[in-house]
């Protein structure tokens, strides 16, 4: 028996332009994820404020695969994780608990993305976490914290020790459990996810290749902000990488801007 078709309304006409644009976006964020294999079926989320509403947030319908994943689609809740607009997708309020408790602490997180990636995952398993191995590797530990292992992230009691993990960072490894990060915009998070994600690859590798590995002295992790400014000539993610994946997406999956 084939599987019964998504039945998605279009809302382009129903929200602000503001709302429609981060929509996009988080689709889009949703859809690379996929393209580059970091998701995990139906689970994990990345979660976006929706422009000039308080307490209101953009999610993944729970069931949806990241690929099928549409602006349209994208769920209205707000800090309980709860439903604020018509859907015939449940939410998984579970999963928001992470989210919620980020985007509560940090205003300044638009956008808080959390994957289960392999390499991430193979990492956050290890003691000494990220290690100095690799160029890419320098702008996550620039900005890193971790987070010990609780069991699945259900319990509200865990958010303070979470929040207190992050502090003022970009990047959180979640031991034992997968990689976050956050950002202005969703292609900050998205960018900075890339990074801690290929560095966690790189050092996965390199630890295959059984040979001594060669560590980054910490002086130069100390300059990585000042080095990405002057590699990307003052320029952000939103201007300099995002559009390009947003090419990438029309090629290969294109939809996600309905």
């Amino acid at each position: 028996m084939p599987a019964p078709a998504l039945h998605i309304a279009d809302r382009r006409h129903q929200v602000s332009e503001a709302e429609w644009a981060a929509r996009v976006d988080l689709a889009a964020a949703y859809r690379l994820a996929a393209l580059f294999g970091w998701d995990d079926l139906v689970f994990t989320h990345i979660s976006a404020r929706v422009p000039g509403r308080e307490g209101e947030f953009l999610i993944n319908p729970y069931g949806l695969m990241f690929e099928e994943i549409t602006a349209s689609s994208l769920i209205k809740i707000d800090t309980e994780g709860r439903k604020l607009d018509d859907s015939p997708y449940p939410v998984n309020p579970p999963g928001f608990v992470i989210h919620s408790a980020v985007h509560a602490a940090r205003h300044d997180a638009a956008c808080v993305m959390h994957l289960h990636s392999i390499n991430g995952v193979a990492v956050a398993a290890q003691k000494q976490g990220l290690l100095p191995l690799s160029q890419h590797s320098i702008f996550v530990l620039a900005s890193l914290g971790y987070h010990d292992y609780e069991g699945v992230a259900v319990r509200d009691d865990e958010k303070p020790r979470l929040v207190a993990d992050l502090g003022r960072k970009t990047n959180l490894m979640l031991r034992n459990h997968g990689l976050l990060t956050v950002g202005p915009t969703v292609a900050d998070a998205f960018q900075a996810m890339y990074m801690f994600e290929t560095a966690c690859m790189i050092q996965v590798r390199a630890q295959a290749g059984g040979g001594a590995l060669v560590s980054i002295p910490q002086e130069i992790i100390a300059t990585a902000a000042e080095q990405s400014r002057a590699a990307t000539r003052g320029q952000g993610p939103q201007q300099l990488v995002w559009p390009g994946l947003l090419r990438r997406l029309d090629r290969r999956l294109p939809g996600y801007d309905t």
